[in-house]
């Protein structure tokens, strides 16, 4: 720390040496202090207290939902505005679940592809400021990594490299016979309806944890990994209520838990600083006083 410290509304700040001054957070010694600090913090205090919680942290994880790709421009699922209310009169007859279902994709697999072709094309989609700050915080070591249930790959674009993708990706394929692997571009170019492996000529589908199956072993592995390392869990964009998102957030035990979500989240009441909105502003306005 640089400066001077001083007193502001009963909490000690101290001088960053940058024209601007900081709060400073205290050493609690018991849980009830802690939650008694937090919850006394007004708006700007709280940028700084996570300002803080993000310099004095030395293994933060992020745990995020498709808030964090909505705000590229991405619909969520389950939103009033998201994919579920917004099913084309073709589809109308179906259960939005079961056109994104490994049963679908077994029975129907032309009715699942016409789907996924239509809605779940995210290449076009850029970064936005949330996945660029992650990535920047990853690479000046602040961040460990990316846990997320997004499958379009906006973490990859934006530079973020431990990224682990709980419900897979639309960017990989793979043969459901001979497991050849195929990039991006081969469902959603296909010509044809149900798209063909150039080698064996069977089914390729893309590596998404549909409806009816388990997640990907080593990324579900890895991100218990990583939460149970953890002293300060970022949960963006996700109200957790999603089995598996949820499944990991219980699991952490750190000292710090930040949620950032325009709407209410679960684990509220246990996390030590809950912004109601945008994650891409709050990340910005917490980077910017580090």
């Amino acid at each position: 720390m640089q400066g001077s410290e001083s007193m502001r509304d009963g909490l000690l700040e101290y001088s960053t040496g940058r024209g601007r001054s900081r709060i400073m957070l205290p050493d609690f010694s018991t849980q009830r202090e802690k939650e008694k600090y937090f919850r006394s913090l007004k708006e700007d205090q709280k940028i700084d207290a996570f300002g803080e919680i993000i310099e004095e942290s030395e293994h933060i994880v992020f745990l995020g939902g498709a808030g964090v790709s909505t705000e590229s421009g991405i619909p969520d699922f389950r939103s009033k505005d998201g994919l579920y209310h917004k099913t084309e009169k073709r589809f109308s007859r179906y259960k939005p679940e079961y056109l994104l279902s490994y049963e679908c994709l077994r029975n129907e697999p032309s009715v699942f592809f016409d789907y996924y072709r239509k809605n779940l094309d995210a290449r076009k989609i850029e970064a936005n400021t949330a996945h660029r700050i992650l990535a920047k915080w990853e690479s000046e070591g602040r961040l460990k990594g990316v846990i997320t249930q997004n499958i379009d790959g906006l973490h990859q674009k934006g530079g973020s490299k431990n990224v682990q993708e709980i419900h897979g990706t639309t960017l990989k394929n793979h043969c459901m016979s001979c497991r050849s692997v195929y990039g991006p571009d081969f469902i959603f170019d296909s010509s044809d309806i149900i798209p063909c492996c150039p080698k064996c000529g069977k089914t390729v589908r893309p590596d998404v944890v549909l409806y009816g199956e388990f997640l990907p072993e080593e990324a579900y592995q890895n991100s218990v990994s990583m939460i149970r390392e953890a002293d300060c869990l970022i949960i963006g964009g996700t109200s957790l209520e999603v089995g598996s998102a949820a499944g990991l957030a219980h699991t952490y035990h750190g000292k710090y838990l930040i949620i950032i979500n325009k709407g209410k989240t679960k684990l509220e009441g246990k996390a030590d600083l809950v912004f109601h909105d945008s994650i891409g502003r709050i990340l910005e306005l917490a980077d910017q006083g580090l």
